[in-house]
């Protein structure tokens, strides 16, 4: 299996409240909250560390929760998340360029997960 980096998207708005991120996505506008969790996994993605690392760093040392079971659910909140343009999902580490451009990055297609300890709410 080759490694997952994640960053986050360029056209975002966001606040932290407490331990939860509120995002808005600038294409259309709708507001995502993401939990404790979420947040922890969002602050990490930095493009060039890989999402294994991340949740073996922010999941399971935090979390009683399986390894395997929990890099699952965080692949599929991740490519859910990428979906809607909050988070860029690479096969390979991300670097932005200077002007910030995101180029020749990939993005998973909408999913929905339903892992507990990445919930995410939508309001438009």
């Amino acid at each position: 299996m080759s490694a997952i980096y994640i960053a986050r998207g360029t056209k975002l708005a966001g606040r932290k409240l407490k331990q939860q991120m509120i995002i808005m996505t600038a294409r259309d506008s709708v507001l995502s909250s993401l939990n404790e969790l979420g947040t922890a996994i969002w602050d990490a993605a930095d493009g060039v560390t890989p999402l294994e690392e991340i949740v073996e760093r922010k999941v399971c040392a935090e979390y009683d929760v399986d390894r395997t079971e929990a890099l699952k659910d965080a692949e599929e909140f991740v490519q859910d998340l990428a979906g809607d343009g909050i988070l860029i999902v690479s096969d390979q580490p991300i670097v932005t360029p200077p002007n910030g451009a995101t180029n020749g990055n990939k993005t998973g297609g909408s999913q929905t997960t339903e892992a507990p300890e990445a919930v995410r709410e939508e309001r438009s």
